[in-house]
């Protein structure tokens, strides 16, 4: 008895002790899914136009095959590689994450340029625009979100692992999997939500018993092309505040801290005297910054982009469509 009475205790103790872990898991986690809230933004905020001109039944699908597609990304590709950076190449979780913010410049401040009048639709893969057979759009429209979420989601994971602390190679695999899963069903489950709406509102309009529904579906019918043009803001705005963060912080991490310095200087100062709200102002302030300062490297690397690196792409992908 007393032997099956110290058994139970051990088993007790390797509970509190896997409880205890999974908590740190969890809150690790968290905190790392904050650090990348950006990426996330302008995920949810991107993904919708996947969804646009397709019939209402073939949305949700749509939704679920790049969802899949973003699991596979984060948990197949970019787990792997993340850890393996982190056991054996620390030094290059930086330039990394300064690759990928400069990439987040180049697309906000391409987006900007766009709605300004500048540049070009690029239309199809190929830059057309003939109309093609709506299987064959998915596919491709499918594919293409997918590849987007393949950078936006590397963004992430490099953000979440910057995050970690040193907690050991398992600790670290199983929180940036939670990572993984969290900010791909809140992403994706935002984007359902938010690509079925109008359908929720047309229901409640044509349906609802109550005026006071009936209106609500109208109201919200009405404004959701409001909103995602405010999501396609709020994600442009992200991505140059993420964008140009992460270049400042990459900068201080390889050697050259005076302008992350000098702009926290200036936050302090033009935040001081705010009371309560200082340290909000000084945020702010600082992602306001941050903002600019990506907004113009992402201008200096519009044509780098689109006269350089796009021109190069298509050569790859005539050459292996597989590309």
């Amino acid at each position: 008895m007393s032997g099956l009475l110290a058994l139970l205790d051990d088993v007790a103790a390797i509970a509190k002790v896997a409880a205890a872990s999974v908590d740190d898991v969890v809150a690790q986690a968290t905190k790392a899914g904050a650090k990348a809230a950006g990426a996330v933004i302008d995920d949810a905020a991107v993904t919708p136009k996947y969804v646009q001109g397709f019939e209402p039944s073939r949305e949700l699908p749509i939704v679920w095959r790049i969802a899949r597609g973003s699991i596979i990304n984060k948990l197949v590709f970019l787990l792997p590689v993340g850890l393996a950076l982190s056991a054996f190449a620390p030094g290059g979780i930086a330039p990394l994450l300064m690759l990928g913010g400069a990439y987040l410049c180049f697309e906000g401040a391409e987006k900007i340029a766009h709605v300004l009048g500048f540049g070009h639709d690029h239309g199809g893969p190929d830059g057309s625009h003939a109309p093609m057979d709506p299987a064959h759009l998915e596919e491709q429209k499918v594919a293409g979100a997918i590849k987007t979420d393949f950078i936006l989601s590397a963004e992430i994971m490099t953000i979440a692992l910057a995050a970690i602390p040193d907690l050991g190679f398992w600790m670290e695999a199983a929180t940036l999997a939670l990572v993984a899963v969290m900010i791909t069903v809140a992403v994706y489950g935002a984007v359902a939500l938010i690509v079925k709406a109008d359908d929720l509102g047309l229901l409640m309009a044509a349906e609802g018993r109550v005026r006071l529904v009936r209106r609500l579906g109208r109201g919200i019918v009405t404004a959701m092309p409001q909103v995602l043009k405010l999501l396609m803001i709020i994600g442009t705005a992200a991505m140059l505040w993420v964008g140009g963060s992460i270049i400042v912080h990459g900068l201080k991490e390889l050697g050259w801290p005076q302008p992350y310095a000098y702009i926290h200087h200036l936050a302090e100062a033009a935040a001081h005297g705010a009371g309560q709200f200082t340290s909000s102002a000084e945020w702010l302030i600082v992602a306001g910054i941050d903002g600019l300062l990506g907004l113009a490297l992402g201008t200096i690397l519009i044509p780098v982009g689109t006269k350089v690196i796009t021109p190069v792409w298509q050569a790859l992908r005539k050459l292996n469509p597989v590309v």
